[in-house]
């Protein structure tokens, strides 16, 4: 079954063939419906399993503590039965959109099968590795066939950078900041869209957690598989290198005011007011809560605070008895999901504050909240006041 459906899809995309995948990242395993628990119930039954090494990326319920999670029963049920399902045939019961953070990272050049925008970019842009962006449930079916298709971003020639992101103009003082990054990943996603670039320009030693959220608000924004950074990324020790050794199609030299402007659509409303404050989109690392737990001491978290994170960031929080004093400032910690596709914000609607631009991508169509975006340290100041407060010197 699984191979049928990959041979009518390399069909489908125009592949000639289809190529053996070193390990798989699945995103069907998030509940949408009853027919994806049906699907995955049926691949079990047949006596389905996971032929290469394959993480789970957030379900529809927060496994570690369930009363984070606030859905009717039906819901729960079928959310719950598709989440087995999925263990059942091998995978990584990791439940994570950062398997990265996980320790799931392919090699330089491997090909592999991986779900959800934001690991599919990281993957591609920061990794090296090969894949396309495998979609519900293409990606349980490469899992169990350990295939994929052999077309897009798989072929050297379809990684070539074609435009060339000039970011001279701005400040390096701003591109030091990660505030800086889901603004850049909101610009580019819908500027250059499926097109190939190359940003030149960004510091050398631009950490991964900025990649992560330059990835994510990029592939939220944008049909953006894979992207170049000059001098950072594995295809892209120049700017020829990522372009194949050749010159780009056309070049963009990116502006202060391009950048306030894509800032700006991450808000959709401009009141003082808040109601709730959401991190952890991607999932939060290790690094993002040291810069978290700086920030709050003498602080009082007045408004529902979530920080969405993997159970492995999980365990050696509490490991190094670090959860217990996050609860205590007033932070929920939500594992195995996330606020913007599980019933976890306050039921009335209201403000949400985000320092994640794909939070502030997904969170007005999937929760009915507004959202205001604005950085880490805007995000604890605003929640311990209950009003937006956020630093508007960086962006002059």
């Amino acid at each position: 079954m699984a191979m049928r459906i990959l041979a009518e899809m390399g069909r489908m995309l125009g592949a000639d063939r289809l190529i053996p995948v070193a390990s798989a990242h699945i995103d069907g395993a998030l509940y949408h419906g009853d027919s994806g628990v049906h699907f995955a119930e049926r691949l079990v039954a047949g006596g389905a399993r996971v032929a290469i090494p394959s993480t789970l990326n957030v379900g529809g319920l927060d496994l570690i503590d369930p009363d984070n999670v606030k859905a009717d029963p039906h819901r729960h049920e079928m959310a719950l039965r598709l989440m087995r399902a999925y263990e059942t045939m091998g995978c990584r019961a990791t439940w994570t959109c950062s398997p990265y953070h996980a320790g799931h990272r392919p090699a330089f050049g491997q090909d592999v099968a991986w779900g959800e925008s934001n690991a599919v970019a990281f993957c591609n842009s920061v990794l090296g590795a090969r894949t396309n962006r495998y979609g519900d449930f293409l990606d349980i079916c490469c899992a169990i066939a350990g295939r994929a298709p052999r077309y897009g971003l798989h072929l050297p020639e379809k990684r070539r950078a074609t435009v060339l992101i000039d970011s001279s103009a701005i400040s390096p003082a701003l591109k030091r900041l990660d505030v800086f990054y889901p603004v850049l990943g909101c610009w580019y996603g819908s500027e250059i869209g499926g097109e190939i670039g190359v940003i030149d320009g960004l510091p050398a030693d631009c950490s991964e957690d900025q990649l992560k959220a330059l990835s994510a608000a990029a592939a939220s924004s944008g049909a953006v598989g894979l992207f170049h950074v000059a001098g950072r990324t594995p295809e892209a020790p120049s700017v020829a290198a990522a372009c194949g050794g050749g010159a780009p199609a056309r070049t963009i030299r990116l502006t202060p005011e391009m950048l306030r402007v894509a800032r700006d659509r991450l808000s959709t409303v401009a009141g003082e007011t808040i109601d709730a404050v959401a991190l952890g989109s991607p999932h939060f690392s290790l690094e993002e809560f040291d810069a978290l737990e700086a920030l709050l001491p003498g602080k009082r978290l007045r408004i529902p605070f979530f920080v969405c994170t993997g159970r492995n960031v999980v365990a050696e929080l509490e490991r190094r008895g670090r959860l217990a004093p996050l609860k205590q400032a007033g932070v929920t910690v939500v594992a195995d999901t996330c606020v913007v596709v599980a019933p976890i914000l306050p039921a009335k609607a209201g403000v949400l504050m985000t320092n994640s631009g794909k939070f502030a991508h997904y969170t007005p169509a999937n929760t009915g909240y507004a959202v205001v975006y604005g950085s880490l340290a805007d995000c604890v100041a605003s929640a311990a006041t209950g009003r937006v407060l956020r630093d508007e010197m960086v962006w002059q």
